[in-house]
């Protein structure tokens, strides 16, 4: 029988993330651990220790996210389009950031705001009332090309020229892709990263037109408390995802031992709660 692919790309993005130093010791402290915080520290190591990570330099913030940004790319790359038979599509997977040329106005739910862009540009005045936080980067989109009409009519004709002449899934029409999902990666969550990223979720609800994508926060933080500032609640983000959230499972059940079972407590609570899932859930659940 042959292995489970996602389990093989899970172990896989485990690997990468210890290979490139992303997931690492220095000093017995991991590198996604608050340095300054015990449970943090104890925690952290002890998944570190799980998925293989060894003594080496601690590769520098903004290095190590952007890093973490580009393997949970890959992971999606290498599971969700090979889920044809539960959700059929041409799907994009690519990460963004702040310094990319493509937008969430790219997108046929957030093209309008190319436009107030424009106005934007054109009326400073205008420009200072309503700022730019309208416009998000999300760190890693997954999107789905339109069909040509033969694809549509595919063994019946279902479509002509008199009909469907605004929906967006048809080329034709001449639109723009459909955002699927928006991710956010977080290789740890201080108090300002899960604001962002709850920010730029409610940005996105607000200012769509049409189907909401998918709205996910991808973390490697160590610490239950903080993952519960962002996964906490409903109504922006659909659901946080720990990167290894069986062994994070594990550490902190290991921690609670020594008379800390609040911290266990909390992150149950999140699990239980369907709040936080593994990373392996992301592509089952990218395919509702």
């Amino acid at each position: 029988m042959d292995n489970a692919l996602i389990r093989e790309a899970r172990a896989t993005y485990h690997r990468a993330l210890v290979e490139t130093g992303v997931l690492t010791l220095t000093n017995g402290v991991a590198s996604n651990a608050d340095s300054s915080n015990a449970p943090s520290r104890a925690i952290a190591a002890s998944v570190a220790v799980r998925l293989g990570a060894s003594e080496g330099v601690k590769a520098k913030g903004q290095t190590s996210g952007k890093q973490f940004e580009f393997l949970t790319m890959q992971f999606l790359r290498d599971t969700f389009p090979h889920l044809q038979h539960l959700r059929p599509g041409t799907w994009e997977i690519l990460n963004l950031g702040n310094q990319s040329a493509i937008k969430t106005s790219d997108f046929a739910q957030y093209e309008h705001l190319a436009y107030l862009a424009q106005l934007m540009e054109a009326n400073k005045q205008l420009s200072t009332m309503l700022g730019n936080d309208y416009m998000v980067a999300p760190d890693v989109v997954v999107y789905r090309a339109l069909y040509e009409d033969e694809e549509i009519n595919s063994g019946r004709v279902f479509i002509d020229d008199g009909i469907c002449r605004m929906a967006d899934l048809r080329k034709k029409n001449g639109g723009k892709p459909i955002l699927h999902a928006s991710v956010s990666a977080k290789w740890t969550m201080r108090s300002d990263r899960a604001q962002n990223s709850r920010t730029e979720a409610l940005n996105l609800i607000r200012n769509r037109k049409g189907h909401l994508p998918h709205i996910v926060v991808v973390t490697g933080e160590p610490l239950p408390s903080r993952i519960a500032s962002l996964a906490l609640g409903t109504g922006d983000v659909d659901c946080v995802y720990h990167f290894a959230l069986y062994e994070l499972i594990e550490a902190v059940r290991e921690y609670s031992e020594q008379g800390r079972e609040d911290v266990l407590e909390t992150l149950m609570n999140l699990v239980e709660g369907k709040r936080l899932k593994d990373i392996s859930d992301l592509p089952l659940d990218l395919s509702v």
